[in-house]
């Protein structure tokens, strides 16, 4: 049995067994509705219930661990069809900045509750590079809940000179949500219609220029939403992408992304400064935002590095879309070595060492 690669996003989790050049088979949302009893009675005395969303991911990292569990028996047994009491290995993908407490209650969860017999942990910017070829680059993951910026160097995250800002696509939503209602005041949105109308009409203009002159003037478009209202949208779809660049939209004192980037990779030593810029890896569902490529790498032949940064290509044999599920990629090419070669956390690991022995084995 092939091992499983589990990455488990704040908004959308992947999964599926490490077969490298394939997406992941199994992608859902990490959120979970839980059914509660709300103490009231309805009609003939039966109980009324609620649904309430759960996160068991926030920000990228694991917050609620009965609801990430309940998340994950669905998706071994039912997803991927494993079968209780012959449970196989697993990899997890690991965003930056993972506490330990978190990497060590993870594999505790996997092998006293789920009874995996080998269990490994990677970083995502490690893995990301991976999915395109490299064991050496920078990586810009933009994910739902955050942006890290990455430098790896030999297949290690460099990770005094990464950086972590809990701001992503979660933020840029609420931002949309603001605009359209502006110019949408008799609009009733909610989270859904947002993060839809995000998905389909957002967009990044050529440069700073060209961005004022969308705000000033900008072709609309009708969009009749599910429930029959509405909406109209024009310069509100560029102002999400012009947000990464020009944070200040937010309401956020900070450089642009790529000169985010261009800060971290200062800090490594000069000698690895043209390998990694060279070597830059974009990831995320947010980068592919349609202009977003096309304007970074505008403003990186503009940015202050004396170098600048370039983007790989990933291969052709490689699934679509990669950007937006790298690290799963990477996470099954790993899993292809890692596991053979007997790299992982086995059960008599664990049981000897206890939830610690993941700092030792898995970095």
């Amino acid at each position: 049995m092939e091992a499983a690669v589990i990455d488990a996003g704040s908004q959308l989790l992947k999964a599926g067994s490490a077969v490298p050049d394939q997406a992941p088979p199994m992608i859902i949302p990490s959120q979970m509705i839980r059914v509660v009893e709300d103490g009231t009675s309805g009609d003939n005395n039966e109980s009324v219930f609620e649904d309430v969303t759960v996160d068991p991911v926030v920000r990228g990292h694991i917050r609620n661990w009965d609801a990430m569990e309940d998340l994950l028996q669905y998706v071994l047994y039912d997803g991927l069809d494993w079968e209780e009491g012959n449970e196989g290995q697993i990899l997890f993908t690991e965003p930056l900045c993972t506490p330990k407490a978190v990497r060590e209650q993870l594999v505790q969860l996997m092998f006293e509750t789920f009874n995996v017999s080998g269990f490994y942990a990677s970083e995502q910017a490690v893995l990301s590079l991976y999915a395109v070829g490299r064991i050496s680059g920078c990586t810009v993951d933009i994910g739902h809940g955050k942006i890290d910026i990455a430098p790896v160097l030999e297949g290690a995250v460099q990770h005094i000179a990464s950086r972590r800002y809990e701001i992503g696509g979660v933020d840029l939503t609420k931002l949309l949500a603001q605009e359209l209602g502006k110019s949408n005041p008799l609009v009733n949105l909610n989270a859904s219609d947002v993060e839809m109308l995000k998905v389909k009409y957002s967009c990044c203009a050529e440069d700073e220029l060209a961005y004022e002159k969308t705000q000033r003037s900008s072709d609309e478009e009708e969009h009749t939403l599910p429930d029959g209202q509405v909406i109209r949208i024009g310069r509100e779809k560029y102002t999400v992408g012009e947000a990464l660049f020009q944070p200040s939209i937010l309401g956020i004192e900070a450089h642009g992304i790529v000169e985010q980037l261009a800060r971290c990779i200062s800090i490594v030593s000069s000698e690895n400064h043209r390998q990694l810029l060279e070597n830059t890896v974009l990831c995320g569902g947010t980068t592919s935002m349609p202009g977003f490529e096309d304007r970074f790498q505008k403003e990186a032949s503009l940015c202050s590095s004396a170098i600048r940064p370039s983007l790989v290509k990933p291969p052709e044999y490689m699934p679509d879309k990669l950007t937006e599920y790298s690290a799963w990629v990477g996470g099954a090419i790993l899993a292809k070595v890692v596991f053979p070669q007997n790299q992982h956390v086995t059960k008599g690991d664990y049981d000897e060492t206890g939830p610690s022995i993941v700092h030792r084995k898995c970095f």
